[in-house]
Order: C-alpha cells, then sequence, then structure tokens
C-alpha cells in the first residue's frame, strides 16, 4: 500500500517526483488555494495565470501537469481543481479535499513520491487529504503483466509515497488521523480487491477462506458453516440460491470483541459471488460485471476488519451470505418454494432476486444474537438503479431516526446516500397462495419491495437498516476523484463510523 508521511517542509524545498497544489474557481478566473503559497512565490505570484492559460479553470475533477520553475525541488507540479472558491474565512469540504487528493493521485500513477501542498486548515482536512490520496493511489493489478513486463507494471502502479505538507507530525491528533485514514483505506481497497477478483477465483469456499485468514492476521473469531451445516441447520435461502451451482455457499460470521464494549453491531453482507439469474436467466448485456455482486459481503468483511484494526470499543459482528446463483438441472425453479431459516416459506417467483433470500437467512441468524442494531448492504436491486443512479445508494429502516443517522454518517464520511420509504401498502403485492411470503411483489418501487420483504426476517424490537448499494458498488465509467474503474467499496466507510459513533454512545 501507498506510504503516507507528514512533513513540515517546505513544497518547494522537499524532494519529490511531484508537487501537488490546489486550484479554485474565483470570480475572475483560477486563484491558488492555501498551502501552495510557497509554490506560487516561485512562479512569481503568477501560478494561477500561467495555469489559466493551460486551460484550467479550478473546477472539480481538473488536473493540470506543468515544468517546475526555478527553486523547486520538485520537477513538477500537478494542480488539482477544488471547485468555487469558499467565501469569507470558510475552509474547503471535507469531501472536496478528498476528491482532490484522489484526482491527484491518480493522475500521479507509476510516480514513486508526491508531495501534498493541498489546504490543510485543520484536522479534518488533513484527514480528509489523507483519504482521499490513499483511495486515489489504488490499482487492481494482479491479473496484468507477466515475465518481461516489469516495465510496464512499475508505469502502472499506484504512487508509491504520498508525503502530507503542512501536517503536524508531533501532534498525537494528526499521528491518530493518519493512522485512521490508513486503516480505512486499507480496507476499502481490501473491499475493492474483493470485488474485482473474477467469480472463478473467488468461490463462496475461496471467499470464506479468505475470511478465515484475516480472522487470524486481527484476531477475530470466525465460524463457517459449509453445505452440510446449512443443510442441517434448514438455511432453505442459502441451499436454495445455491444448490444449481457446483461451488456450494457459506455463511460464514466473522467477530470483532472489545473486552470493555456495552453495544453490538450486527453487520450483514450479502455475498452472490457470481449471479446469472439462475433459471430466470439475466439477458444478454447483464452478465458481464456480476462478479460484483458479492459487493456487500466484501464491505462488511472490510469493515469488521477496519473495527479491528482501529480497536473501537464496540462488538462489531459480520455475517456473509455467500452463493454462487447458477442456472443446472439441481437449480431452484420458478414456482419452488422454500422454508427459511426463520421457518417461513417463501414462494420463488423469480430466481434473479436471489439476494434477498441468502439476506433472509443471516438476518435471521444475526438477529438470534439480539445486537443493538442490524445493518444489511447488498447490491440488491436494479430498481434502486433507476431511483437513485449510479452513484448513491438507498437507505431503509424500521426506525426513522436510525435511517436518518445512517443519512448524516454517509454525508459526513463522503459517500452519497438517500433515505427510502417503505411503504406499508407494497406489501401486499408479496402475499402467495402458496406459502408464508414470495420472493416478488409490484414491479413499482421493486427496490421498496425488497425492503419490506427482508424486513420479515429481523427479530422483533431489534432496529435494523438496509442499504441497497446496487448503484454505486461497481463503477464501469471513467475514473473520477479517489473513484477507479471496477469495485468501489461502497458503505465501507459509512460502516466503520456506525461503528464508531456507536462506540462513542451514539448510536442513532
Amino acid at each position: 500500500m501507498t506510504a503516507l508521511t507528514l512533513s513540515t517542509s517546505s513544497a518547494t524545498t522537499l524532494r519529490a517526483d511531484a508537487v501537488v497544489v490546489g486550484v479554485a474557481k474565483g470570480a475572475k478566473g483560477p486563484v491558488v488555494a492555501p498551502g501552495a503559497e510557497a509554490i506560487d512565490k516561485a512562479f512569481d505570484g503568477k501560478l494561477a495565470a500561467v495555469l489559466e492559460t493551460l486551460g484550467a479553470s479550478g473546477a472539480e475533477g481538473e488536473a493540470t501537469k506543468l515544468p517546475s520553475t526555478s527553486g523547486i525541488k520538485a520537477p513538477v507540479v500537478l494542480a488539482v481543481g477544488l471547485g468555487d472558491a469558499p467565501k469569507g474565512d470558510e475552509g474547503f469540504d471535507a469531501e472536496v479535499l478528498r476528491r482532490a487528493a484522489g484526482t491527484a493521485a491518480r493522475a500521479l500513477t507509476g510516480v514513486k513520491k508526491g508531495a501534498f501542498a493541498l489546504p490543510l486548515a485543520d484536522l479534518e482536512s488533513a484527514a480528509a487529504v489523507a483519504e482521499g490520496a490513499l483511495l486515489g493511489a489504488y490499482a487492481f493489478t494482479s491479473y496484468r503483466g507477466g515475465k518481461g513486463k516489469g516495465k510496464n507494471e512499475a508505469a502502472g502502479a499506484p504512487l508509491a509515497e504520498v508525503a502530507l505538507l503542512g501536517g503536524k507530525p508531533r501532534d498525537k491528533a494528526y499521528k491518530a488521523a493518519i493512522e485512521r485514514a490508513e486503516a480505512l483505506a486499507a480496507e476499502v481497497n481490501r473491499a475493492r480487491d474483493l470485488i474485482n477478483i473474477p467469480s472463478n477465483d473467488l468461490t463462496p469456499k475461496l471467499f470464506a477462506e479468505q475470511a478465515q485468514a484475516a480472522a487470524k492476521e486481527f484476531g477475530l473469531k470466525v465460524e463457517v458453516l459449509d453445505e452440510k451445516a446449512l443443510t442441517k441447520g434448514g438455511y432453505g435461502g442459502l441451499i436454495g440460491v445455491g444448490k444449481g451451482s457446483e461451488n456450494p455457499p457459506r455463511l460464514v460470521k466473522l467477530a470483532y470483541q472489545h473486552p470493555k464494549a456495552s453495544k453490538t453491531l450486527a453487520l450483514v453482507g450479502k455475498g452472490i459471488t457470481y449471479d446469472s439469474g439462475g433459471i430466470s436467466l439475466k439477458p444478454a448485456g447483464h452478465n458481464e460485471t456480476m462478479k460484483c455482486d458479492m459487493s456487500g459481503a466484501a464491505a462488511v468483511f472490510a469493515a469488521v476488519v477496519a473495527a479491528a484494526k482501529l480497536g473501537l470499543k464496540v462488538n462489531v459482528t459480520g455475517w456473509l451470505a455467500l452463493a454462487e446463483n447458477m442456472p443446472s438441472g439441481s437449480a431452484t425453479r420458478p414456482g419452488d418454494v422454500l422454508r427459511m431459516y426463520s421457518g417461513k416459506t417463501v414462494e420463488v417467483l423469480n430466481t434473479d432476486a436471489e439476494g434477498r433470500l441468502v439476506l433472509a437467512d443471516a438476518l435471521t441468524r444475526a438477529s438470534e444474537e439480539k445486537p443493538d442494531a442490524i445493518v444489511d448492504v447488498a447490491t440488491l436491486t436494479g430498481a434502486m438503479i433507476l431511483a437513485l443512479g449510479n452513484r448513491t445508494f438507498g437507505i431503509m429502516a424500521n426506525d426513522d431516526a436510525f435511517r436518518t443517522s445512517l443519512h448524516e454518517i454517509a454525508t459526513e464520511v463522503g459517500e452519497q446516500s438517500w433515505p427510502m420509504p417503505m411503504p406499508r401498502e407494497l406489501r401486499k403485492g408479496m402475499d402467495s397462495p402458496i406459502a408464508d411470503i414470495a420472493n416478488m411483489g409490484e414491479r413499482a418501487g421493486g427496490g421498496l419491495v425488497a425492503g419490506l420483504f427482508l424486513e420479515e426476517f429481523v427479530g422483533e424490537g431489534i432496529t435494523w437498516a438496509h442499504l441497497d448499494i446496487a448503484g454505486p458498488a461497481f463503477h464501469e465509467s471513467a475514473p473520477y476523484g479517489y473513484t477507479h474503474k471496477g469495485g468501489t467499496g461502497s458503505s465501507v466507510r459509512t460502516l466503520v463510523r456506525l461503528a464508531e459513533r456507536t462506540a462513542a454512545g451514539d448510536l442513532g
């Protein structure tokens, strides 16, 4: 992973391959942001004018490289856009700085050392720049290169070192903030790696083995139920979804426990390692990225490890509901009825609505331990993408205050989300003539119907929320900010902040 240091050196004197400065949109053109004063002075106070000549406006997402001038040891200056210049004494928003640092890190792919002279007005801004730089300095290269391609690999390698200028290396609070950024970025990148691994190399069994390895490394408790244990235990949802595949399902419990914790969070993740749709086969053009249908489980896995790394005073238990949804002679058919772990029966009207089936079993199992709250995370419905687009996840809950808290937390950490309703009239559409409930209801409001289905399997009296990350979990367009193509690690930062708030006694 990219190395990160706090430095009190001047931006002009630090030895680096490039120095990063911020530029904002002013009333009369681009203006150099705080932190870059020494660089601007080396340009005789004309850095903004030079950048404008090169076409820079200061808009968010811009990255403009130019050769250094005399007096600057780094050979390259990289100016990144910060958007509109703040008014008065206002500083730049943390997410603006996070994305700018990510843009810079991506622009410095293949570079050994970058000196970041972005605005560090306070501890929050320093943490945001650190986090953005580490998230931007990411590459999934496991399947690239080979013998004789070392040079190409180096050219595509992430930025190797980030020096944060203007930080306070001897300040305990700054050091703690940087350590948190490192731990968080490492776990977001763990989730990204898992999502990007092709399905032939990440079956439910192999996913479970990764969880077991992490448990051993970080002192977590782990329990893995294989297909025999799932069958014996009556986990009809997991068995029903996974029975069409040669790679049988798993339910993984990954638990971090703190000796002084008074609260317990249960996180449940959908882990469909490949989703063909089963007998209700997906149409052509919808299969190629279905390795990402385990993004919820990846996020939960990463969040539990992050809680352990940070030593949070809260118990966090992750439940990874892992299965591969494939069509075969043994696959569950539309019209079949499954008896779930809860004892309820479900008529399967569409085998491509499989995520809610594996989550239902995991939610019931998690509820048995009576946690203070349960949050499930899933790439659950295309309907949520239609409602909120590709960058925003939906939040549903059985408690309005908890839903609001999660939305606020997501906004705080820079993840786009939106509170969604749970209209009770939609529940009737899932009535079945032969079972307790069907796995499909009305087409309109399909994302909300899925949330109502999941609620049926949450233990009575337990606060619960559902994050549908179908849109932001896998990014297929051009990279932006700290977001790369492929797996994004969506919701990891929200879950970790929720755990931190819970540890502090602030569970909404």
